[in-house]
């Protein structure tokens, strides 16, 4: 008989959203996992924040970049999740304008096509900048760091040089 597997209890944070969004697909979504929803007029329009992150509503939107300046000013460790179809030429050039823009800054831009994957990007990334979750994050990438090094012929050689 196997034995019963642990269960943890589901994973919840809090989300700061944009009154603007109060009838938004994916603010139904959030709340349907129990997440905890705050609504702010202080918050831009179109906006969720949460550990970490901001989201613009229409990549469109005009002064998108000064947004992101903006943020990027007021959060040191920022993330973006540009809601967009990335499907055709000139979506995948804005995407790439904008990450080239921003290059070398605090800010990690990720496409997502829908609202399941804004909830699950958001969630993840909150998820793991969190503790224990960052704490064991770091550890597993430390292990596959030093696996790296004691297997590669490269580190050998340079061993073997000095």
């Amino acid at each position: 008989m196997a034995a019963p597997e642990e269960t943890s209890p589901p994973w919840r944070t809090t989300i700061i959203v944009s009154s603007s969004l109060q009838n938004h697909d994916t603010h139904r979504m959030l709340s349907s996992q129990q997440h905890r929803i705050r609504f702010s007029d202080s918050v831009e329009s179109g906006a969720f924040i949460f550990p970490l992150s901001d989201l613009p509503e229409r990549l469109e939107e005009s002064g998108l970049i000064e947004r992101i300046k903006k943020f990027t000013r007021v959060h040191r460790n920022s993330f973006l999740l540009l809601y967009a179809p990335f499907n055709g030429k000139r979506e995948l050039e804005i995407l790439s304008g904008i990450q080239c823009r921003f290059f070398g800054s605090n800010l990690r831009i990720l496409p997502v096509r829908n609202n399941a994957e804004i909830v699950k990007g958001m969630l993840t990334i909150a998820k793991a900048t969190s503790k224990p979750h960052v704490d064991s994050i770091r550890d597993r990438m430390s292990l596959a760091q030093a696996h790296i090094i004691e297997s590669s012929r490269v580190w050998e050689m340079l061993r073997d040089i000095l």
